[in-house]
């Protein structure tokens, strides 16, 4: 049960608004802090002033003091020319001095305007004189004269004395503002001071309390799941607005922003609430914006390094698999027809990343003890293997990194940090085959942080195998919370190839496989022998897979043990080769069940062909490739009513039953009809064309910016995600992604746990696979890294 599902009584009510009321109060209580230390920077600014103001007024009394000297200087020269003229032209007379007029002391007598000459009146006791033309204006002498007649009230100069009164005036009421808020924002309750921000928003309803719970619901939706509790944060969102739909509908009116809005207000405001505010992330933006916030981003957003610049911008896309030919296993085949069918189109450059084993291992893993010198020799025969499968030659790479086999686990499990076999010109798109597999021990950097997109699809019901072994419930329990947390932190988007696989974080279901062409072509020419009246079928009923239990074997005995009577005359040819070859064929003797064991072979093997009927029981599978090799062969096909089947049930000639006498009437019927040739629908939807066209709309490739340049930081690329998806106003509006914050936290959790060999063992890790060996190194052709001193002398 969810926590919030416990809230049903009032007093659960009540805690849950404590709790938020808390952790409002923690958030005002930083709102004080932060107005504080913003009071005191505006103090140490009006400080700033108040000196500037300090520093013009001794430049004013510079300028002054200089001022008085010049004036001294012309009253001397005044005089010495006043007394020169009294001597020259004698006392009070007027004469004409090179058309300039000397003019007496006297301030309230303006200057003489004859016509003929200019005259000088000196006068005894005359202290300072003006030169002007002789057709000055009375204006320009009275404004000469008042700069001339200041005297001692210079210090009092009307302009500055206005600056300064303006500067005090503006810092005063600056200061007794951000005093008067300051204490305001100390005193006020916190209910009051959420009312006063209420008020402020601008034409935007303010966001109420259920609002604010259903958001930070949404957030912990991923920490829950991760936890694996139970939840529907839809359901707590219809919950949460019915609660506050009530709230209104006790009150006698609605306002906002102190207004009145009446019924149709109030009917508005009911409606707002009733259909769930779909766009709740919209009403917070905008509530958000009204305040000025702006999120520049956490801090960890800006942790991965920039990306290198590549000349070629086609998208580069690295496909990493658990397994290589010549181990005839779904995850080698399907990755590498991926890989080739990617590369065909000539849009994308196209790595395929495969195991390498050392002979020890390949002896176990490979048919008939197969083993290779070096990877170049193992590489020429896959590319051999494809080229004759597909008809054609895909121009793509093919890496190796190094693993081990486990014989436990019958698997490949890698060895150390596999991210860097692909340069980081090249870390674009991440395909991870089984991702859950390539992730469990893994310990390196972070494929999200070096690839710009990481894309996971799940081939393996790994649960249901888990369920099969001792102790299985328990393990599947663990292993389904290890698989969410992994596929969490290393995946953008995982495709599910059928709802029989567990349901993982960011997950979708989507049959991305198809068959090679080859298979096509063989129930193409069946059918065209179908038409010339020659026999297509020779041979009854058949089963092909991997000889272990988990691969179908056990349904299969157990249904022809319960029907042996029934199917008395029935015989099942089985080919295939595995780890429980000696106990299937020792429980088939035991039961008297009439089934041929024959080595395992290539499905569209000639021998293959001459087969009506392919009987396939298996509830482990997840998309059963052989399945739909055979329908594409043009066979008749019997298997279970399950999802792993969903994909089929479109085509006539897939029988499907759900218990075990419908088994048996499916098994008569398919022995006794005909198959009905596919339709060139139907041959499409089973071609790996079609599956490609899945691949790149359900891994959403075609939605994906441009490849990232060099310089171009995570941020950047967040943000180049947001503009390709419409979400302009991500950066202003957005709330801190909470979702990522949780990722990054369990991906260093994940790295922590996977560099302690002790809980690496514990977990059923291979020893030595934190790091390469020695000996993959040399078969990879990579330097072995020089020993370093524990000192680093």
């Amino acid at each position: 049960m969810a926590p919030w599902e416990g809230i049903k009584t009032d007093d659960g009510v009540a805690r849950g608004g404590e709790r938020a009321l808390s952790f409002i109060s923690k958030s005002i209580s930083e709102a004080q802090r932060s107005a504080q230390s913003d009071m005191k920077l505006m103090k140490s600014r009006v400080q700033s002033f108040i000196h500037l103001s300090a520093t013009i007024d001794k430049e004013w009394e510079s300028l002054k003091k200089s001022s008085r000297s010049f004036n001294d200087a012309t009253k001397g020269f005044d005089s010495a020319l006043q007394n020169f003229l009294v001597v020259s032209k004698g006392g009070g007379s007027s004469t004409s001095v090179g058309g300039l007029a000397m003019f007496s002391k006297n301030p309230n007598k303006p200057p003489s305007t004859t016509n003929s000459t200019m005259k000088v009146e000196v006068s005894g006791g005359v202290d300072k004189s003006m030169l002007v033309r002789k057709d000055s204006s009375q204006q320009e002498w009275k404004i000469m004269r008042k700069l001339n007649t200041r005297g001692d009230n210079e210090s009092n100069w009307e302009p500055l004395q206005r600056v300064k009164r303006t500067v005090h005036r503006s810092l005063g009421e600056e200061i007794d503002t951000t005093t008067a808020t300051a204490t305001a924002i100390s005193k006020s309750p916190p209910v009051e001071f959420l009312e006063n921000v209420k008020k402020n928003l601008n034409d935007t309803l303010p966001l109420s309390m259920p609002e604010l719970l259903e958001k930070f619901a949404g957030h912990a939706e991923p920490l829950l799941d991760q936890l694996g509790l139970k939840k529907d944060g839809s359901k707590v969102g219809d919950k949460l607005r019915s609660c506050k739909h009530k709230v209104d509908q006790l009150s006698s009116t609605i306002t906002v922003k102190g207004k009145e809005l009446g019924l149709v207000g109030k009917a508005l405001a009911g409606d707002l609430f009733s259909k769930g505010l779909d766009d709740l992330d919209h009403r917070i933006g905008s509530v958000v914006q009204g305040t000025g916030y702006r999120n520049k981003g956490g801090l960890s957003a800006d942790l991965a390094p920039a990306r290198q610049a590549t000349v070629d911008s086609r998208r580069s896309i690295a496909i990493v698999t658990t397994a290589s030919l010549p181990w005839m296993t779904g995850t080698a085949v399907n990755p590498l027809l991926r890989a080739a069918y990617l590369a065909k189109s000539g849009q994308q450059n196209v790595t395929l990343l495969v195991p390498w084993l050392c002979k020890k291992d390949q002896e176990q893993v490979y048919p008939n003890r197969m083993t290779f010198d070096s990877p170049a020799e193992q590489e020429t025969f896959v590319r051999g293997w494809l080229e004759n499968r597909v008809g054609f030659r895909p121009d793509f790479k093919i890496a190796f990194y190094p693993g081990k086999f486990s014989t436990e686990k019958r698997s490949i499990l890698a060895a150390g940090d596999i991210s860097q076999f692909i340069p980081d010109q090249e870390a674009d798109v991440a395909v991870l085959e089984e991702p859950e597999h390539l992730t469990w021990y893994y310990h390196g950097k972070r494929w999200t942080d070096k690839f710009q997109h990481v894309v996971g699809i799940v081939h393996t019901n790994y649960l249901e195998y888990v369920k099969r072994e001792k102790n299985g419930k328990l393990q599947a329990f663990l292993l389904k919370h290890v698989n969410n947390w992994v596929v969490r932190i290393y995946c953008n988007k995982v495709l599910r190839l059928s709802a029989a696989t567990q349901a993982l974080p960011r997950s979708s279901v989507c049959n991305v496989h198809g068959v090679s062409p080859k298979f096509l072509d063989i129930g193409k020419q069946l059918a065209n022998e179908s038409e010339n009246s020659k026999a297509r079928f020779s041979k009854g009923a058949y089963y092909l897979g991997k000889m272990v239990w988990g691969k179908g074997y056990r349904e299969l005995v157990d249904l022809l043990a319960q029907n042996k009577d029934v199917l008395d005359n029935t015989q099942l040819d089985v080919f295939g080769t595995g780890e429980d070859s000696q106990a299937v064929r020792a429980a088939a003797q035991q039961h008297g069940l009439r089934m041929n064991f024959h080595e395992g072979r290539d499905h569209a093997d000639d021998l293959i062909h001459g087969y009506k009927v392919f009987i396939n029981p298996s509830l482990s599978d997840v998309v059963c490739t052989t399945t739909a090799e055979a329908l594409a062969m043009g066979k008749i096909v019997v298997c279970a009513d399950h999802p792993s089947n969903d994909f089929f049930r479109p085509f006539p000639n897939c029988l499907m039953y759900q218990t075990p006498d419908e088994f048996v009437e499916k098994v008569k019927l398919a022995l006794a009809s005909d198959p009905i040739p596919l339709s060139p629908g139907l041959q499409h939807l089973l071609s790996w064309e079609a599956a490609t066209e899945r691949f790149i709309n359900c891994a959403e490739l075609d939605k994906l910016p441009p490849r990232a340049t060099k310089g171009t930081s995570r941020k950047n690329k967040i943000l180049s995600n947001e503009a390709a998806n419409g979400k302009t106003m991500a950066l202003s509006l957005s709330m801190p992604d909470f979702g990522n914050i949780l990722d990054r936290g369990l991906a260093f959790a994940h790295y922590f746990a996977s560099g302690i060999e002790v809980a690496r063992l514990a977990a059923g890790a291979l020893p030595g696979t934190m790091h390469m060996d020695e000996q993959h190194r040399k078969d990879l052709g990579l330097a072995v890294p020089a020993a370093r001193s524990f000192y680093r002398w």
